[in-house]
Parts: C-alpha cells; sequence; structure tokens
C-alpha cells in the first residue's frame, strides 16, 4: 500500500477520533465531574436589573420580571404575574410546555457552597390550579430545577419540586395548610438539596441530587399562574448565604 495513502488514513483517523473525542467529551464543573450531554452553554436570555431585597440584588429579569415587583416597606417583595404564565418543559411532546413566568435572578458562583431561603406566600383560590410562588435554580431555559409552594388539582397547598433537564419532572410533596412556608436551596458544590419549613427552625427534605450544574449559575424567584387570570406572591426574609447546610438529611 502507498506510504503516503496509509499516512493520510492515519491522519484522518487521528482527526475524526480528536473530533469525536471533543464532541463526546462532556462539559465538567467545578468538582471536575462530567456534565450532562444536554445544552448547559447556551445564552440566558433576560434583561439586567438591579432589585434588592435583604442582602440579596437581583440583576437579571426574564420574561419582563423587572416590571412586575414592587418592594413593600423595604422588607417584602410583591411579585405579580399574568394570566397562564408557567415554567414547564413538557416530556409529552412538548403539548403542555409554556416557559412565559417572570423570573428574578441572581447569579452565584457554583465553585462556592451557598444557601438561599425565602418565606413565600402564593395567591392561593378555589380555582386556580397550579398557582405557585417558587425559588429556582438556573443555568438556561431548558437547565433548571424549580422549588414551588403550589396548588393541585384538588385546591390543596403542595411543595413542588421540577427537575428540567431538556424536559421537566414533576413532582408533588407533602401538602401544606399554612398559607406561607420557608423554602431552602442549598449546595456544597457535590450536593444541591431543597427544604421546606413552617417555622424556618425545622427543615423538611423535598429533594436531594448531584451539583452538576456549571459553575456560573443563577438562583432566583418565580410567580407563576398557569391557569387563572393573573396572581400575586409574597416574597420576604429572603438571603442568600455562602455557605451549604451541615447535615443535608435534616436541612441544618
Amino acid at each position: 500500500m502507498d506510504k503516503t495513502f496509509i499516512c493520510l488514513l492515519l491522519l484522518g483517523g487521528s482527526l475524526f477520533m480528536g473530533g469525536c473525542e471533543r464532541h463526546h467529551n462532556p462539559q465538567k464543573n467545578a468538582e471536575g465531574d462530567s456534565l450532562s450531554v444536554v445544552n448547559q452553554e447556551s445564552v440566558l436570555e433576560g434583561v439586567d436589573c438591579n432589585i434588592e431585597l435583604g442582602n440579596v440584588v437581583f440583576t437579571k429579569a426574564i420574561n419582563g420580571a423587572d416590571t412586575l415587583v414592587q418592594i413593600k416597606d423595604d422588607k417584602v417583595l410583591e411579585f405579580r404575574c399574568g394570566e397562564k404564565r408557567d415554567f414547564f418543559c413538557d416530556p409529552n411532546g412538548g403539548i403542555l410546555s409554556n416557559r412565559t413566568a417572570p423570573l428574578l435572578l441572581t447569579k452565584v458562583d457554583n465553585a462556592k457552597s451557598f444557601t438561599f431561603i425565602s418565606k413565600v406566600s402564593p395567591q392561593f383560590t378555589e380555582k386556580d390550579t397550579y398557582n405557585a410562588g417558587d425559588l429556582f435554580v438556573f443555568v438556561n431555559d431548558t437547565v433548571w430545577q424549580k422549588f414551588a409552594f403550589e396548588q393541585d388539582e384538588r385546591g390543596r397547598r403542595r411543595i413542588v419540586t421540577v427537575r428540567t433537564r431538556g424536559t421537566s419532572d414533576d413532582n408533588n410533596h407533602d401538602e401544606i395548610t399554612d398559607t406561607s412556608v420557608y423554602l431552602k436551596i442549598s449546595s456544597d458544590t457535590r450536593t444541591i438539596a431543597s427544604y421546606y419549613s413552617t417555622d424556618k427552625e425545622r427543615w423538611q427534605l423535598a429533594r436531594l441530587y448531584k451539583n452538576d450544574y456549571p459553575r456560573e449559575l443563577w438562583v432566583g424567584i418565580c410567580n407563576q399562574c398557569p391557569q387563572g387570570k393573573g396572581s400575586v406572591s409574597l416574597f420576604e426574609d429572603i438571603s442568600l448565604e455562602q455557605n451549604s447546610v451541615s447535615d443535608f438529611r435534616l436541612g441544618n
């Protein structure tokens, strides 16, 4: 066989394998672990803003969120939402997909521990199913997690988590009889978990999984009204700290 042809063949194979390695080599998070094949590099949509509550400064607004909030008495954020606004990527062919709910976000360094907490008081009614106030962990519109205090199909108030990697799952947790609840999301860079409490003292774990989000990560708040004519959620006693819970089962 011609030596020139052999060299070209070997060179072509090397380039092909290199291309495959680059294509299939996933992103690494802050700890060097592989990320999902799901696109985590798309540009974050939204507009810049500067909305401060507690020690949190929200710097990014999605779906007009900056025009839908009002700070009252320097401690309560009133978050309005228009009709049929939700954030969900339907796994059943996209029939129910809706990414129009307003979000306020602030950037965190995912290479460092963090804990994000807020008291959430959604506007619950007899008929407006899925009304909710949410905490978010957000990369882009196909990679995120929602942690919600939500009204279910039977009118009950439920803790709900939705994790999205291209499409969303939907996990309904405990029923809450109170009209307000504290929600907390905490990460030690390796693990990320969601907790709720009615008194901010005893925390209940709702969801825990590996933190394989990229280093540039956003957390924030959202108000949703998927079926009604609009709603208002209140957020207060909000904080973002550069530490994590010490016990990921108890949330303390």
